[in-house]
């Protein structure tokens, strides 16, 4: 069976992965930029996500290109993919990305109100999932057809998946940035009584890579 990966998930010294007071205009809240500096400095990030050139290459860049590999579709939660919240009131919001999102694969967007499924450019399409968490994981992996399945944030996404130890492995970039506040990955969490274990560590100029898995 296809495993359930989070990848590249920034986290402050603290261990928020969003800062306070999130806006349309503040998606990461005040200071949440800083803990995903170190990946947007990246070759793999400028290429697949702002279709650019440059970036660097090394430690940093080698973990978001894995983030990648074998990636046949993708679980998020609605804050991840936007500030609408409540009735979808038109069909106007369609992500962050624009028009040709990175994701390249179905992705499940979990959510409590129905919409038709939104074909983009670059094979992405974005499907959205009333039934729950457990609902969304099997249809992304039947849309995987075998490959693995990426899971998003936001924050409380990945706390419910945790808690139904439904994720495999989990790799944070622990940023030596200080939030104070914002949403905190691991309040209400016990990830020891879970089974999860840290199996690898790599530090690089700029973050510490802890990549953790879940016993069997």
């Amino acid at each position: 069976m296809s495993q359930l990966h989070v990848s590249c998930f920034s986290l402050s010294l603290d261990g928020f992965a969003a800062g306070p007071e999130r806006s349309l205009e503040n998606p990461t809240g005040i200071g949440g930029l800083e803990i995903h500096d170190w990946m947007f400095r990246t070759e793999t990030f400028r290429r697949s996500v702002l279709g650019e050139g440059g970036g660097e290459t090394g430690v940093d860049d080698a973990f978001v290109a894995r983030g990648f590999e074998n990636i046949g579709a993708w679980v998020m939660g609605r804050n991840m993919f936007g500030p609408v919240r409540g009735p979808w009131r038109d069909d106007s919001w369609k992500g962050w990305w624009g028009d040709n999102p990175p994701f390249h694969t179905p992705v499940f967007v979990l959510t409590q109100h129905a919409r038709d499924p939104i074909e983009m450019a670059g094979g992405t399409t974005f499907h959205f999932v009333t039934e729950g968490i457990h609902v969304a994981l099997g249809r992304a992996r039947e849309a995987a057809n075998g490959k693995d399945v990426r899971l998003g944030g936001g924050v409380a996404t990945i706390q419910q998946y945790l808690q139904a130890q439904l994720v495999d492995e989990l790799h944070l970039a622990i940023t030596p940035v200080l939030l104070g506040a914002g949403e905190h990955l691991f309040t209400g969490i016990d990830m020891r009584a879970l089974g999860y274990q840290c199996v690898e560590r790599v530090t690089s100029d700029r973050v510490t890579h802890v990549v953790l898995k879940r016993g069997s």
